[in-house]
């Protein structure tokens, strides 16, 4: 089974709000069931190490 994480996911996954994540141009969704997105994990991983200033963090 293929596992997608919704925006909830996405920000804990991340260490973030989920209200933060509205701030952000996020990765296009691996996934949509209706209107809800998806994304894998490699994906929000990928997409994370690339955003600007996100060596300042850790």
């Amino acid at each position: 089974m293929i596992k997608y994480l919704g925006r909830s996911e996405f920000a804990a996954h991340i260490g973030v709000a989920v209200g933060t994540l509205s701030r952000y141009t996020l990765p296009e969704p691996d996934a949509m069931i209706g209107r809800t997105q998806g994304w894998l994990v490699e994906t929000i991983d990928a997409w994370n190490a690339s955003r600007p200033g996100k060596g300042n963090w850790k």
